[in-house]
């Protein structure tokens, strides 16, 4: 099955903010973790994600900062959740909440994928 475009647009911002709930993380940690919580079903590329935590980090919900990879050395920008960012993100939960219960009432409280 392939998602849409526009629902994976419109759940981004709740996904990367629920990972980000669970500690700080970089770029390719959080597009390999969307793509294991769902399954494979959703698979980000960097143009995907990074425009994200962009609009993320200036609506001061995340903060970003460089670190040096203890496995290689190399330099990593982690993306931390900040207070707003537990504000957004509670938000963003009581809305899909909405809409998951709304569709749960008409599809008869079973949803198959």
């Amino acid at each position: 099955m392939r998602l849409s475009k526009e629902l994976v647009a419109a759940s981004a911002g709740a996904l990367v903010l629920s990972i980000l709930e669970q500690g700080e993380s970089y770029g390719y940690e959080i597009i390999r973790r969307v793509k294991e919580l769902s399954g494979g079903q959703i698979q980000w590329t960097d143009g995907m994600l990074y425009p994200v935590l962009h609009r993320l980090e200036q609506q001061g919900a995340v903060t970003s900062r460089w670190r040096e990879a203890a496995e290689t050395g190399r330099k990593r920008k982690y993306y931390a959740l900040k207070a707003q960012g537990r504000k957004v993100l509670a938000d963003h939960k009581a809305q899909w909440l909405v809409v998951h219960g709304a569709l749960a009432s008409i599809w008869g409280n079973h949803v198959s994928a």
